[in-house]
Protein backbone atom coordinates (compact mmCIF):
# COMPACT_ATOMS: atom_id res chain seq x y z
CA UNK A 1 0.00 0.00 0.00
CA UNK A 2 0.97 3.22 -1.07
CA UNK A 3 -0.07 5.23 2.31
CA UNK A 4 2.16 3.01 4.96
CA UNK A 5 5.51 4.34 4.20
CA UNK A 6 4.18 8.10 4.64
CA UNK A 7 2.84 8.08 7.32
CA UNK A 8 5.56 5.71 9.32
CA UNK A 9 7.78 8.67 7.86
CA UNK A 10 5.96 11.63 9.30
CA UNK A 11 5.92 9.41 12.71
CA UNK A 12 9.82 8.56 12.35
CA UNK A 13 10.06 13.05 11.65
CA UNK A 14 8.01 13.87 14.38
CA UNK A 15 9.68 11.43 17.11
CA UNK A 16 13.33 12.17 15.76
CA UNK A 17 12.38 16.56 16.42
CA UNK A 18 11.40 15.50 20.12
CA UNK A 19 14.58 13.94 20.74
CA UNK A 20 16.65 16.82 19.65
CA UNK A 21 15.00 19.00 21.46
CA UNK A 22 15.02 17.06 24.81
CA UNK A 23 18.99 16.98 24.11
CA UNK A 24 19.03 20.59 23.58
CA UNK A 25 16.92 21.48 26.46
CA UNK A 26 19.40 18.79 28.63
CA UNK A 27 22.96 19.89 27.35
CA UNK A 28 21.98 23.90 28.38
CA UNK A 29 22.75 23.76 31.79
CA UNK A 30 26.22 22.14 30.82
CA UNK A 31 27.22 24.80 28.46
CA UNK A 32 26.10 27.54 31.13
CA UNK A 33 27.71 25.79 33.75
CA UNK A 34 30.66 25.63 31.68
CA UNK A 35 30.79 29.61 31.65
CA UNK A 36 30.73 30.08 35.07
CA UNK A 37 33.12 32.31 37.25
CA UNK A 38 35.46 30.39 39.15
CA UNK A 39 37.80 32.83 40.40
CA UNK A 40 35.75 33.59 43.15
CA UNK A 41 34.84 31.57 46.08
CA UNK A 42 31.58 30.16 46.27
CA UNK A 43 29.01 32.40 48.83
CA UNK A 44 25.60 32.17 50.38
CA UNK A 45 23.81 34.97 50.45
CA UNK A 46 21.04 35.30 52.81
CA UNK A 47 18.51 37.40 52.72
CA UNK A 48 15.73 38.85 55.12
CA UNK A 49 13.92 41.35 56.77
CA UNK A 50 14.85 40.86 60.39
CA UNK A 51 16.50 43.69 62.46
CA UNK A 52 17.97 43.20 65.58
CA UNK A 53 17.69 46.60 68.00
CA UNK A 54 19.60 46.86 71.04
CA UNK A 55 17.91 47.03 74.65
CA UNK A 56 17.37 50.36 76.28
CA UNK A 57 19.80 51.49 78.82
CA UNK A 58 18.48 53.42 82.10
CA UNK A 59 20.48 56.80 82.30
CA UNK A 60 23.35 57.62 84.57
CA UNK A 61 22.78 60.63 86.75
CA UNK A 62 26.62 61.82 87.91
CA UNK A 63 26.70 64.32 90.64
CA UNK A 64 29.39 65.51 92.50
CA UNK A 65 30.38 67.73 95.64
CA UNK A 66 30.58 71.54 95.59
CA UNK A 67 33.91 72.61 94.79
CA UNK A 68 35.15 75.14 98.09
CA UNK A 69 35.66 78.60 96.91
CA UNK A 70 38.93 80.01 96.38
CA UNK A 71 39.07 82.91 98.80
CA UNK A 72 42.52 83.81 98.73
CA UNK A 73 43.55 86.91 97.94
CA UNK A 74 45.34 87.42 94.40
CA UNK A 75 48.14 89.88 94.88
CA UNK A 76 49.11 91.16 91.15
CA UNK A 77 51.84 93.84 90.20
CA UNK A 78 50.57 96.52 87.56
CA UNK A 79 53.32 98.37 86.09
CA UNK A 80 51.60 101.59 85.03
CA UNK A 81 54.36 103.06 82.05
CA UNK A 82 54.96 107.16 82.42
CA UNK A 83 52.39 109.18 80.44
CA UNK A 84 54.56 111.75 78.16
CA UNK A 85 52.11 113.75 77.11
CA UNK A 86 53.03 115.74 73.71
CA UNK A 87 51.07 118.89 75.28
CA UNK A 88 51.20 121.02 77.90
CA UNK A 89 48.23 122.69 79.47
CA UNK A 90 48.83 125.23 81.40
CA UNK A 91 45.95 127.16 83.81
CA UNK A 92 44.85 130.51 82.79
CA UNK A 93 44.14 132.60 86.55
CA UNK A 94 41.11 134.70 86.34
CA UNK A 95 41.79 138.16 86.47
CA UNK A 96 39.06 141.41 86.34
CA UNK A 97 41.05 143.79 84.16
CA UNK A 98 42.88 141.17 81.95
CA UNK A 99 41.64 139.63 78.93
CA UNK A 100 42.81 136.10 79.04
CA UNK A 101 40.11 134.23 77.90
CA UNK A 102 41.90 131.02 76.62
CA UNK A 103 40.39 129.54 73.39
CA UNK A 104 42.80 127.68 71.99
CA UNK A 105 41.95 123.77 71.01
CA UNK A 106 44.45 121.71 70.52
CA UNK A 107 43.25 119.37 68.13
CA UNK A 108 46.31 117.44 67.87
CA UNK A 109 49.11 120.11 66.34
CA UNK A 110 51.96 120.85 68.56
CA UNK A 111 52.66 123.95 66.77
CA UNK A 112 50.31 126.86 66.55
CA UNK A 113 49.79 131.04 66.31
CA UNK A 114 46.56 132.37 67.75
CA UNK A 115 46.03 136.28 67.36
CA UNK A 116 43.54 138.30 67.32
CA UNK A 117 42.00 141.53 67.73
CA UNK A 118 39.27 142.96 70.42
CA UNK A 119 37.93 146.12 72.11
CA UNK A 120 39.44 148.41 74.75
CA UNK A 121 42.33 147.96 71.81
CA UNK A 122 43.22 144.69 72.64
CA UNK A 123 45.94 142.81 70.81
CA UNK A 124 46.26 139.36 71.65
CA UNK A 125 49.03 137.31 70.11
CA UNK A 126 49.60 133.37 71.41
CA UNK A 127 51.78 131.08 70.01
CA UNK A 128 53.73 127.58 70.69
CA UNK A 129 56.07 125.03 69.20
CA UNK A 130 56.91 122.21 70.19
CA UNK A 131 60.19 119.39 69.24
CA UNK A 132 60.68 115.95 70.10
CA UNK A 133 58.93 112.79 69.74
CA UNK A 134 57.96 112.58 73.49
CA UNK A 135 60.29 109.13 73.86
CA UNK A 136 63.48 110.62 74.36
CA UNK A 137 63.15 114.19 74.71
CA UNK A 138 60.71 116.41 74.72
CA UNK A 139 60.39 120.35 74.31
CA UNK A 140 57.65 122.83 74.09
CA UNK A 141 58.10 127.04 73.83
CA UNK A 142 54.94 129.26 74.42
CA UNK A 143 54.30 132.95 73.94
CA UNK A 144 51.63 135.48 74.98
CA UNK A 145 51.08 138.37 74.41
CA UNK A 146 47.98 140.93 74.94
CA UNK A 147 47.28 144.59 76.31
CA UNK A 148 44.17 146.69 77.04
CA UNK A 149 43.54 150.48 77.56
CA UNK A 150 40.38 150.88 79.52
CA UNK A 151 37.97 154.06 79.60
CA UNK A 152 39.17 155.49 82.88
CA UNK A 153 42.60 157.36 82.86
CA UNK A 154 45.47 154.67 83.51
CA UNK A 155 43.00 152.20 83.36
CA UNK A 156 45.73 149.92 81.37
CA UNK A 157 47.10 146.29 81.30
CA UNK A 158 49.50 144.22 79.47
CA UNK A 159 51.04 140.67 80.09
CA UNK A 160 54.03 139.11 78.27
CA UNK A 161 55.05 135.44 78.68
CA UNK A 162 57.22 133.29 77.28
CA UNK A 163 57.60 130.02 78.66
CA UNK A 164 59.87 126.40 78.00
CA UNK A 165 59.38 123.19 79.35
CA UNK A 166 61.16 120.22 78.18
CA UNK A 167 61.77 116.25 79.14
CA UNK A 168 64.81 114.16 78.45
CA UNK A 169 63.74 110.64 79.65
CA UNK A 170 65.97 107.61 80.49
CA UNK A 171 65.93 103.94 80.87
CA UNK A 172 64.10 104.24 83.93
CA UNK A 173 64.00 108.02 84.80
CA UNK A 174 62.82 111.33 83.43
CA UNK A 175 64.80 114.61 84.12
CA UNK A 176 62.57 117.77 83.27
CA UNK A 177 62.65 121.66 83.48
CA UNK A 178 60.73 124.32 82.99
CA UNK A 179 62.01 127.63 82.65
CA UNK A 180 59.80 131.09 82.32
CA UNK A 181 59.84 134.65 81.94
CA UNK A 182 56.96 136.82 82.85
CA UNK A 183 56.30 140.81 82.84
CA UNK A 184 52.95 142.07 83.87
CA UNK A 185 51.94 145.64 84.15
CA UNK A 186 48.83 146.90 86.15
CA UNK A 187 48.67 150.84 86.79
CA UNK A 188 47.42 152.30 90.07
CA UNK A 189 43.85 154.22 88.83
CA UNK A 190 42.20 154.11 91.97
CA UNK A 191 42.47 157.73 93.15
CA UNK A 192 40.39 160.52 93.14
CA UNK A 193 40.63 161.60 89.41
CA UNK A 194 38.82 164.95 90.18
CA UNK A 195 41.27 165.91 92.79
CA UNK A 196 44.66 164.25 91.48
CA UNK A 197 46.24 163.49 87.74
CA UNK A 198 49.31 161.18 87.89
CA UNK A 199 51.60 160.71 84.92
CA UNK A 200 51.50 156.92 83.64
CA UNK A 201 54.85 156.58 85.05
CA UNK A 202 53.78 157.84 88.22
CA UNK A 203 51.46 155.10 88.98
CA UNK A 204 53.14 151.74 86.83
CA UNK A 205 53.25 148.85 88.73
CA UNK A 206 55.33 146.64 86.83
CA UNK A 207 56.03 142.78 88.15
CA UNK A 208 58.87 141.11 86.36
CA UNK A 209 60.00 137.34 87.04
CA UNK A 210 62.18 134.96 85.60
CA UNK A 211 61.33 131.20 86.98
CA UNK A 212 63.48 127.84 87.07
CA UNK A 213 62.49 124.44 88.07
CA UNK A 214 64.43 121.60 87.45
CA UNK A 215 63.17 118.02 88.93
CA UNK A 216 64.28 114.04 87.89
CA UNK A 217 61.73 111.64 88.93
CA UNK A 218 61.65 107.66 88.43
CA UNK A 219 59.50 106.41 85.33
CA UNK A 220 59.82 102.57 85.89
CA UNK A 221 58.79 100.88 89.35
CA UNK A 222 61.12 99.46 91.67
CA UNK A 223 60.74 97.11 94.48
CA UNK A 224 58.06 98.01 96.99
CA UNK A 225 56.87 101.04 94.08
CA UNK A 226 59.34 103.37 95.59
CA UNK A 227 58.96 106.40 93.83
CA UNK A 228 60.91 109.46 94.05
CA UNK A 229 60.50 113.06 92.46
CA UNK A 230 62.82 115.62 94.03
CA UNK A 231 62.67 119.20 92.46
CA UNK A 232 64.61 122.33 92.89
CA UNK A 233 63.16 126.01 92.19
CA UNK A 234 65.10 128.89 91.68
CA UNK A 235 62.91 132.31 91.46
CA UNK A 236 63.36 135.92 91.06
CA UNK A 237 61.07 138.51 91.03
CA UNK A 238 60.42 142.23 91.45
CA UNK A 239 58.44 145.40 91.47
CA UNK A 240 60.40 147.53 88.73
CA UNK A 241 62.47 150.37 91.25
CA UNK A 242 60.85 149.15 94.25
CA UNK A 243 61.46 145.53 95.53
CA UNK A 244 63.45 142.35 94.58
CA UNK A 245 62.85 138.97 96.03
CA UNK A 246 64.65 136.17 95.13
CA UNK A 247 63.76 132.79 96.14
CA UNK A 248 64.52 129.05 96.90
CA UNK A 249 61.91 126.37 96.95
CA UNK A 250 63.39 122.36 97.78
CA UNK A 251 61.63 119.37 97.39
CA UNK A 252 61.74 115.65 97.78
CA UNK A 253 58.73 113.50 98.36
CA UNK A 254 59.13 109.71 98.54
CA UNK A 255 56.90 106.99 98.71
CA UNK A 256 57.37 103.01 99.20
CA UNK A 257 54.31 100.47 99.12
CA UNK A 258 54.65 97.74 102.04
CA UNK A 259 52.28 95.41 100.97
CA UNK A 260 48.90 95.64 99.07
CA UNK A 261 46.90 97.60 101.57
CA UNK A 262 49.76 99.76 103.29
CA UNK A 263 52.15 102.57 102.01
CA UNK A 264 54.40 104.76 103.40
CA UNK A 265 55.26 108.52 102.33
CA UNK A 266 57.25 111.26 103.17
CA UNK A 267 58.27 114.97 101.92
CA UNK A 268 61.21 117.68 102.96
CA UNK A 269 60.29 120.82 101.69
CA UNK A 270 62.09 123.87 101.92
CA UNK A 271 61.24 127.98 101.17
CA UNK A 272 64.21 130.17 100.96
CA UNK A 273 62.77 133.42 100.54
CA UNK A 274 64.93 136.77 100.76
CA UNK A 275 63.36 140.21 100.17
CA UNK A 276 65.22 144.07 99.88
CA UNK A 277 63.44 147.68 98.98
CA UNK A 278 64.71 150.04 97.23
CA UNK A 279 61.92 152.74 97.58
CA UNK A 280 61.52 152.93 100.81
CA UNK A 281 62.84 156.27 103.07
CA UNK A 282 64.35 153.78 105.09
CA UNK A 283 64.79 150.68 102.89
CA UNK A 284 64.36 147.10 104.75
CA UNK A 285 65.93 143.59 104.23
CA UNK A 286 65.08 140.43 105.60
CA UNK A 287 64.81 136.79 105.04
CA UNK A 288 61.37 134.28 105.42
CA UNK A 289 62.31 130.98 105.44
CA UNK A 290 60.27 127.98 106.51
CA UNK A 291 61.07 123.97 106.44
CA UNK A 292 58.51 121.54 106.54
CA UNK A 293 58.50 117.46 106.85
CA UNK A 294 55.68 115.35 106.22
CA UNK A 295 55.91 111.40 107.28
CA UNK A 296 53.20 109.66 106.72
CA UNK A 297 51.28 105.85 106.27
CA UNK A 298 48.43 105.27 103.88
CA UNK A 299 46.01 102.26 104.56
CA UNK A 300 43.97 101.73 101.07
CA UNK A 301 40.83 98.81 100.76
CA UNK A 302 38.58 98.94 98.22
CA UNK A 303 36.04 100.84 100.85
CA UNK A 304 38.38 102.55 103.00
CA UNK A 305 41.54 105.15 102.63
CA UNK A 306 43.27 106.62 105.49
CA UNK A 307 46.24 108.40 105.93
CA UNK A 308 47.36 109.33 108.86
CA UNK A 309 50.43 111.54 109.59
CA UNK A 310 52.54 115.08 111.06
CA UNK A 311 54.20 117.95 109.71
CA UNK A 312 56.67 119.24 111.76
CA UNK A 313 57.68 122.72 110.86
CA UNK A 314 59.93 125.80 111.19
CA UNK A 315 58.22 128.63 110.26
CA UNK A 316 61.10 130.93 110.88
CA UNK A 317 62.82 129.03 113.21
CA UNK A 318 59.21 128.87 115.13
CA UNK A 319 58.44 125.18 115.44
CA UNK A 320 55.01 124.33 114.95
CA UNK A 321 53.43 120.56 114.79
CA UNK A 322 50.79 120.28 112.14
CA UNK A 323 48.02 117.27 112.15
CA UNK A 324 47.85 115.73 108.23
CA UNK A 325 45.38 112.90 109.01
CA UNK A 326 42.45 112.31 106.67
CA UNK A 327 39.93 109.61 105.70
CA UNK A 328 37.15 108.51 102.90
CA UNK A 329 35.30 105.84 102.82
CA UNK A 330 32.93 104.23 100.69
CA UNK A 331 29.22 103.38 101.49
CA UNK A 332 28.31 101.83 98.30
CA UNK A 333 30.78 101.33 95.90
CA UNK A 334 31.59 103.95 93.40
CA UNK A 335 28.62 105.59 93.90
CA UNK A 336 28.87 107.07 97.46
CA UNK A 337 31.69 108.62 99.91
CA UNK A 338 32.52 110.35 102.83
CA UNK A 339 35.53 112.15 103.59
CA UNK A 340 37.03 113.85 106.98
CA UNK A 341 40.13 115.09 107.84
CA UNK A 342 42.06 117.42 109.92
CA UNK A 343 45.06 118.83 108.31
CA UNK A 344 47.60 121.96 108.70
CA UNK A 345 49.64 124.09 106.66
CA UNK A 346 52.05 127.11 106.69
CA UNK A 347 51.29 129.00 103.41
CA UNK A 348 53.85 131.39 102.95
CA UNK A 349 52.85 135.04 102.59
CA UNK A 350 56.11 136.61 100.12
CA UNK A 351 55.23 139.57 98.04
CA UNK A 352 55.17 137.85 94.69
CA UNK A 353 52.21 135.30 96.61
CA UNK A 354 50.02 138.21 97.96
CA UNK A 355 50.56 140.25 94.71
CA UNK A 356 49.44 137.44 92.60
CA UNK A 357 45.93 137.59 94.92
CA UNK A 358 45.88 141.93 94.85
CA UNK A 359 47.75 143.31 92.10
CA UNK A 360 47.45 146.68 93.53
CA UNK A 361 49.91 146.12 96.66
CA UNK A 362 51.91 148.85 98.25
CA UNK A 363 55.77 148.32 99.08
CA UNK A 364 55.42 145.95 102.61
CA UNK A 365 58.23 146.25 105.54
CA UNK A 366 57.59 142.90 106.66
CA UNK A 367 56.23 139.04 106.45
CA UNK A 368 54.40 136.66 108.27
CA UNK A 369 53.54 133.73 107.70
CA UNK A 370 49.77 132.08 107.74
CA UNK A 371 49.39 129.36 109.63
CA UNK A 372 46.62 126.98 108.92
CA UNK A 373 44.73 124.49 110.37
CA UNK A 374 41.23 122.91 109.25
CA UNK A 375 38.99 120.31 110.00
CA UNK A 376 36.76 119.37 107.55
CA UNK A 377 34.00 116.25 106.61
CA UNK A 378 31.78 115.67 103.75
CA UNK A 379 30.61 113.60 100.85
CA UNK A 380 31.83 112.61 97.22
CA UNK A 381 29.52 111.01 94.79
CA UNK A 382 28.99 109.86 90.84
CA UNK A 383 26.01 109.23 89.52
CA UNK A 384 25.94 107.28 86.35
CA UNK A 385 29.70 107.48 83.95
CA UNK A 386 29.21 111.34 83.50
CA UNK A 387 28.18 113.19 86.60
CA UNK A 388 30.24 113.40 89.63
CA UNK A 389 29.80 115.80 92.95
CA UNK A 390 31.35 116.38 95.81
CA UNK A 391 30.10 118.82 98.84
CA UNK A 392 32.00 119.85 102.46
CA UNK A 393 32.16 121.70 105.39
CA UNK A 394 34.94 123.24 106.93
CA UNK A 395 36.30 124.90 110.47
CA UNK A 396 38.97 126.73 109.80
CA UNK A 397 41.60 128.59 111.87
CA UNK A 398 43.92 130.86 111.10
CA UNK A 399 47.28 132.60 112.38
CA UNK A 400 48.84 135.96 111.23
CA UNK A 401 46.21 136.35 108.08
CA UNK A 402 46.58 139.06 105.74
CA UNK A 403 43.97 141.44 105.23
CA UNK A 404 43.87 143.73 102.37
CA UNK A 405 42.72 147.70 103.19
CA UNK A 406 42.97 150.68 101.41
CA UNK A 407 45.86 153.18 101.77
CA UNK A 408 43.97 156.34 102.68
CA UNK A 409 47.41 158.23 103.74
CA UNK A 410 47.58 161.43 101.71
CA UNK A 411 50.38 160.25 100.11
CA UNK A 412 48.58 157.02 98.38
CA UNK A 413 45.30 158.64 98.47
CA UNK A 414 43.48 155.68 98.48
CA UNK A 415 45.12 153.96 95.37
CA UNK A 416 47.05 151.43 96.74
CA UNK A 417 46.48 148.29 99.52
CA UNK A 418 48.39 147.62 102.50
CA UNK A 419 48.39 144.78 105.16
CA UNK A 420 46.47 144.49 107.58
CA UNK A 421 47.87 141.69 109.68
CA UNK A 422 45.09 139.25 111.84
CA UNK A 423 46.98 137.76 114.78
CA UNK A 424 43.61 135.30 114.98
CA UNK A 425 40.43 134.91 113.02
CA UNK A 426 38.06 131.61 112.18
CA UNK A 427 35.71 130.78 109.26
CA UNK A 428 33.52 128.01 108.83
CA UNK A 429 33.37 127.04 105.12
CA UNK A 430 31.00 125.05 103.09
CA UNK A 431 32.83 124.37 99.62
CA UNK A 432 30.82 122.37 96.69
CA UNK A 433 31.35 121.50 93.45
CA UNK A 434 30.10 119.23 90.35
CA UNK A 435 30.91 118.27 86.84
CA UNK A 436 29.27 116.76 83.90
CA UNK A 437 31.38 115.53 81.09
CA UNK A 438 30.43 112.88 78.04
CA UNK A 439 33.66 112.30 76.59
CA UNK A 440 35.28 115.86 75.15
CA UNK A 441 32.01 116.94 73.30
CA UNK A 442 30.32 118.09 76.24
CA UNK A 443 31.16 119.14 79.65
CA UNK A 444 29.44 121.69 82.77
CA UNK A 445 31.59 121.90 85.56
CA UNK A 446 30.53 124.41 88.70
CA UNK A 447 32.28 125.30 91.78
CA UNK A 448 30.85 126.76 95.29
CA UNK A 449 32.54 128.70 97.91
CA UNK A 450 30.66 130.14 101.16
CA UNK A 451 32.33 132.15 104.13
CA UNK A 452 31.81 132.99 107.31
CA UNK A 453 35.36 134.68 109.49
CA UNK A 454 34.92 135.24 112.91
CA UNK A 455 36.68 136.21 116.07
CA UNK A 456 38.54 138.55 114.52
CA UNK A 457 41.50 140.01 117.18
CA UNK A 458 42.63 143.01 115.42
CA UNK A 459 40.70 143.69 112.70
CA UNK A 460 36.49 144.82 113.32
CA UNK A 461 36.05 143.11 109.83
CA UNK A 462 37.59 140.40 107.14
CA UNK A 463 38.16 143.56 105.00
CA UNK A 464 38.05 142.66 101.20
CA UNK A 465 37.55 138.92 102.00
CA UNK A 466 34.30 137.76 100.13
CA UNK A 467 31.91 135.67 101.80
CA UNK A 468 30.47 134.39 98.31
CA UNK A 469 32.28 132.79 95.14
CA UNK A 470 30.12 130.86 92.61
CA UNK A 471 32.04 129.36 89.14
CA UNK A 472 30.86 127.68 86.11
CA UNK A 473 32.39 126.59 82.75
CA UNK A 474 30.71 124.74 79.91
CA UNK A 475 31.73 123.32 76.79
CA UNK A 476 29.62 122.01 73.86
CA UNK A 477 31.15 120.72 70.29
CA UNK A 478 27.46 121.43 69.14
CA UNK A 479 28.89 120.51 65.42
CA UNK A 480 32.02 118.74 64.51
CA UNK A 481 33.41 121.60 63.54
CA UNK A 482 31.98 124.32 65.75
CA UNK A 483 32.60 124.63 69.39
CA UNK A 484 30.10 126.71 71.83
CA UNK A 485 31.78 127.65 75.57
CA UNK A 486 30.61 129.87 78.24
CA UNK A 487 32.46 131.41 81.60
CA UNK A 488 30.69 132.35 85.18
CA UNK A 489 32.42 133.93 87.73
CA UNK A 490 30.24 135.78 90.31
CA UNK A 491 30.94 136.94 94.31
CA UNK A 492 29.10 138.73 96.89
CA UNK A 493 30.13 141.82 98.38
CA UNK A 494 32.00 142.10 101.53
CA UNK A 495 33.65 145.22 103.77
CA UNK A 496 36.43 147.63 103.14
CA UNK A 497 37.96 150.37 105.47
CA UNK A 498 37.19 153.58 103.72
CA UNK A 499 38.80 157.13 104.71
CA UNK A 500 37.90 157.77 108.82
CA UNK A 501 38.42 154.21 109.44
CA UNK A 502 34.50 153.66 108.55
CA UNK A 503 33.74 150.15 107.47
CA UNK A 504 31.98 149.99 104.25
CA UNK A 505 30.14 147.61 101.85
CA UNK A 506 31.53 146.89 98.60
CA UNK A 507 28.64 145.43 95.76
CA UNK A 508 28.97 141.67 94.23
CA UNK A 509 29.62 140.89 90.93
CA UNK A 510 29.06 139.07 88.01
CA UNK A 511 31.00 138.07 84.96
CA UNK A 512 29.38 136.29 82.09
CA UNK A 513 31.92 135.41 78.96
CA UNK A 514 30.65 133.33 75.81
CA UNK A 515 32.33 132.18 73.43
CA UNK A 516 32.99 129.90 69.86
CA UNK A 517 35.35 128.66 67.56
CA UNK A 518 34.68 127.10 64.17
CA UNK A 519 37.41 124.52 62.82
CA UNK A 520 37.35 125.60 58.85
CA UNK A 521 39.93 122.70 58.48
CA UNK A 522 42.62 120.85 59.67
CA UNK A 523 45.03 124.50 60.05
CA UNK A 524 42.97 127.10 60.10
CA UNK A 525 39.86 128.11 63.05
CA UNK A 526 38.40 131.44 63.88
CA UNK A 527 36.98 132.56 67.07
CA UNK A 528 34.94 134.88 68.82
CA UNK A 529 34.90 135.50 72.99
CA UNK A 530 31.82 138.09 74.20
CA UNK A 531 33.42 138.84 77.71
CA UNK A 532 31.32 140.62 80.65
CA UNK A 533 27.95 139.83 78.99
CA UNK A 534 26.19 142.05 81.28
CA UNK A 535 28.60 144.81 81.28
CA UNK A 536 28.63 144.73 85.16
CA UNK A 537 31.56 147.47 86.04
CA UNK A 538 32.03 145.79 89.35
CA UNK A 539 34.81 146.27 91.78
CA UNK A 540 36.47 143.43 92.89
CA UNK A 541 38.36 145.87 95.04
CA UNK A 542 37.73 149.01 95.95
CA UNK A 543 38.33 151.98 93.75
CA UNK A 544 39.35 149.83 91.05
CA UNK A 545 36.53 149.05 88.22
CA UNK A 546 36.74 146.38 85.86
CA UNK A 547 36.24 146.70 81.97
CA UNK A 548 32.98 146.48 80.45
CA UNK A 549 31.07 144.64 77.95
CA UNK A 550 34.05 143.66 75.48
CA UNK A 551 34.81 141.74 72.59
CA UNK A 552 37.63 139.67 71.22
CA UNK A 553 38.00 138.05 68.05
CA UNK A 554 40.96 136.13 65.71
CA UNK A 555 42.11 133.20 63.90
CA UNK A 556 44.60 130.37 64.94
CA UNK A 557 46.83 128.39 62.73
CA UNK A 558 48.30 125.16 63.07
CA UNK A 559 51.09 123.55 61.45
Amino acid sequence: MTTLPTINMRFNLHTNWKRIMLSAFCALPLALWAQKDTSRKPSVDIISSYKPVLRNVAKINLSGSQLQADTSRQVRMYQVPSQNLIYAYSPVSLKPLALEQDTNLYLGNRNYVKAGFGSYSTPYLKAGLGFGDGKKMLVNLYGLYTSSKGSIKNQDYSELTVRGTGSYFLPSNEVYADVSMQQKTFHLFGYDHSLFDYKKSEVRQAFQELNLKVGFRNTKSLPMSFSYDPTIQFNVFNLRDKLTETSVMLSLPLQARINDQFSVRASFDGDFTNYSTSSLPANVKFSNNVLKLSPGIKYESPRLNIHAGLTPSWDNGVFNMLPNIYAEAQLQEKVFMLQAGWVGNIIRNTFRNMSAVNPYLAVIGGQRNTRELELYGGIKASVGKHFNMSAKASLLSYTNLPLFINDTSSLANNKQFLVSNESKINNFRIHADMSFISQDKFSITAGFNLNAFTNMVDNAKAWNTLPLELTGSFRWWAFKRMLLKSDLYLFGGGKYLDFGNLSRNFSGGTDLSIGAEYKVNQQFSAFLDVNNLFANKYQRWHNYEVYGLNLLGGIVVRF
